[in-house]
C-alpha cells in the first residue's frame, strides 16, 4: 500500500493550525510522501480506509474543545493502522481507552529519559513541552509507558496495537521520531 498519511487537526482556532499542524505537514512533505489533512469532525470511514497511518496533532494550551466531542474519535479502538497522537492527540487516545484528564502545565524544553527505544528515541533526549493536561497512562493496563517526567507519562504505546502517543511536541525537536513513525 502506498503511504498516504491522514493528519488530523484538532485546533478550534484556524490560526493555531500554523503552529501545530503545518510543521507536521512540512516534515512529511520533506520525505516526498502523500498526506491529507482533515478536521477531526470531518474524518469519514473513507478517510480512515484510505490512510496508511494517522497522526492526531496537538493544539494550543487553552484549546480543549475536542474533549467535548470524543464521539468523533470512537474509531481509534477499532482501527488497525498506526496512529501517533501528539499532545492533545495522546490525550484523546487516553480518553478513548478510559483515562481521565489531569492538570499540570509544562512549557519549555525538558530533558527526558527514554527507558526503551521509542520510535527511534532512546536515552536522554531534549523535548519541547506545551501542555496543561495529561493522562496517567500508568493506570491504563493496555499501554506501556516508555518515558516519564515528574510522574507524567510522556511517551506511550498500546500493548497490542501500533498506537503511539507523546505529550511533548516532536515537530519542534524530535522530527526523526515522526519520520520513524511514518516509516512503519
Amino acid at each position: 500500500m502506498k503511504k498516504n498519511i491522514l493528519i488530523i487537526n484538532v485546533c478550534k482556532e484556524p490560526l493555531h493550525i500554523m503552529e501545530f499542524v503545518e510543521p507536521i505537514k512540512k516534515i512529511i512533505l520533506g520525505e516526498g510522501l502523500n498526506f491529507f489533512e482533515k478536521n477531526y469532525s470531518d474524518v469519514s470511514t473513507f478517510d480512515l480506509d484510505n490512510a496508511s497511518s494517522i497522526i492526531i496533532c496537538g493544539t494550543s494550551l487553552k484549546d480543549n474543545e475536542f474533549t467535548k466531542h470524543m464521539k468523533f474519535f470512537d474509531w481509534i479502538k477499532e482501527i488497525n493502522k498506526p496512529i501517533l497522537g501528539i499532545c492533545a492527540g495522546v490525550q484523546i487516545i487516553g480518553l478513548i481507552f478510559g483515562g481521565k484528564i489531569n492538570t499540570m502545565t509544562e512549557i519549555g524544553f525538558y530533558f527526558e529519559e527514554f527507558e526503551k527505544i521509542f520510535l527511534g528515541l532512546s536515552g536522554k533526549q531534549e523535548v519541547y513541552h506545551l501542555h496543561n493536561n495529561f493522562i496517567d497512562f500508568k493506570k491504563l493496563n493496555n499501554f506501556e509507558v516508555y518515558c516519564v517526567q515528574n510522574g507524567v507519562s510522556q511517551a506511550v504505546k498500546h500493548k497490542d496495537k501500533e498506537i503511539y502517543g507523546v505529550l511533548f511536541h516532536p515537530e519542534v525537536r524530535q522530527k526523526e521520531m515522526i519520520l520513524s513513525f511514518i516509516s512503519k
